[in-house]
């Protein structure tokens, strides 16, 4: 993680994982799924430090969204993406 989220605390945190989400979810929407599979994981990240009451104050649609809807395009059973880059 940044220096700057390892310094979020409390309210902050919440709101920055709460944004990370939506900002995945943006991804999502628009198809772009590398850019979607990185905030996705960033948010993870920060979600899995929140304490429970901490993660009562995210939004159900959020947290849902977070942790089994993309779990199932993203889970560690999908294969990992490929390259762009043909080889020849």
């Amino acid at each position: 993680m940044a220096k700057s989220e390892e310094l979020l605390t409390g309210e902050a945190l919440v709101k920055e994982v709460c944004r990370r989400i939506r900002v995945a979810r943006s991804y999502w929407d628009a198809h772009n799924n590398a850019a979607c599979r990185g905030e996705r994981e960033r948010a993870l990240a920060l979600y899995n430090t929140l304490t429970k009451e901490q993660k009562d104050q995210i939004p159900q649609q959020l947290r849902v969204w977070l942790r089994y809807r993309s779990e199932k395009y993203f889970g560690a059973h999908r294969t990992p993406p490929k390259s762009k880059r043909k080889s020849k």
